[in-house]
């Protein structure tokens, strides 16, 4: 009997060392491949709906990077705001939580003035533009000072959300038919005093105010991308879209540089590479889609326009290059990427 006991004890002490010899192998796998078997977990927040858009194509990134980094990585979308308002998150970042969120130039020039000539009137006239500038060595020295001086860290540059129009109730052809109209604007002053400078009033006023707000006649009327004029249904209100797109919305995914850098650098470099190459596949869907958003609206009922005298908006916008101090680098930045005025 005890020479059975015996017998039975050298095989499980056999099997443990090779369980213990498998485990170990794992463990060293683990390891060659960089991983320590810590999940570092992002949230990515944003206050479009979840069937935005740009939403939908965050989700594509968070289940790319949750895919490509086998797991070591967790990626979850928040939409509609559940994670506060984007001023909110990115302090948080800056802090070291572990949140990203969409943003646009002219909130990073609160911390880097130069990022918001990107949101001045008539910067660009299209994406590809807007693009070239952000790959640009004076673009890449304004990243580089949001990282060091200001704890942000701009993971992608590439995000676009479409070029912006006025959505009114009545004809706009030229500056002089904005005059006394109430339009509400991104409450950055880029943008704020561009829309004063083509004519109108501009007000400050969270996006999810705008349908009833026209609809009250708080205000007369917004500037706003097809993106975001169709599922918020801005048609129903704004009966006239005048397609001056003098806003072109250039967009970045931001996190805070102190949770960044806590990553390992293979995981650095993944959630780059995959954040840009996930901005370019949206700017891209942003075209085709503001297009058919477009033909939806005109089904709809909204009349669509072009205005006869285009020029003037765009010289209209001129002075406020010379107030904010962009006339300069406007110039520099046309000849970095080879466009003349």
């Amino acid at each position: 009997m005890a020479k059975k006991w015996m017998m039975a004890a050298a095989c499980l002490g056999l099997m443990a060392a090779l369980a213990g010899g498998c485990g170990g192998g794992d463990k060293k796998d683990t390891k060659a491949a960089g991983g320590d078997g810590k999940v570092y977990e992002l949230k990515i927040g944003t206050s479009q709906t979840e069937q935005a858009l740009i939403t939908r194509n965050y989700q594509k990134l968070a289940d790319e990077l949750n895919k490509r980094s086998k797991g070591r990585l967790k990626v979850t979308v928040y939409p509609a705001g559940q994670l506060g308002s984007d001023e909110d998150m990115l302090e948080q970042g800056i802090q070291g939580a572990n949140v990203a969120v969409n943003t646009d130039a002219s909130r990073m020039g609160q911390y880097v003035k130069d990022f918001s000539i990107l949101m001045m009137g008539y910067f660009a006239d299209n994406y590809d533009e807007c693009y070239k500038v952000t790959q640009t060595k004076t673009f890449k020295s304004w990243l580089d000072k949001l990282d060091k001086e200001h704890g942000v860290k701009v993971l992608s540059s590439a995000y676009y959300d479409g070029p912006r129009s006025f959505f009114t109730n009545k004809p706009i052809n030229s500056p002089a038919d904005l005059k006394g109209q109430r339009i509400r604007t991104i409450g950055q002053a880029v943008t704020t005093k561009s829309v004063a400078a083509m004519g109108a009033t501009p007000v400050s006023m969270s996006w999810g105010e705008v349908y009833n707000g026209i609809q009250s006649k708080a205000i007369d009327g917004c500037e706003v991308q097809n993106t975001s004029a169709y599922p918020s249904k801005t048609f129903e209100v704004a009966k006239y879209m005048t397609k001056t797109e003098h806003f072109q919305l250039m967009q970045g995914l931001i996190c805070g540089s102190k949770w960044f850098n806590t990553l390992p650098a293979d995981l650095q470099k993944l959630l780059v590479e995959t954040a840009d190459e996930i901005g370019r596949e949206t700017a891209k869907d942003v075209i085709k889609e503001a297009n058919a958003d477009e033909e939806k609206m005109v089904k709809a009922g909204l009349k669509v326009s072009v205005p006869t005298d285009l020029d003037a908006f765009k010289k209209s916008v001129d002075p406020v290059y010379d107030e904010l101090g962009y006339t300069k680098l406007r110039a520099e930045l046309y000849k970095e990427i080879g466009k003349t005025k």
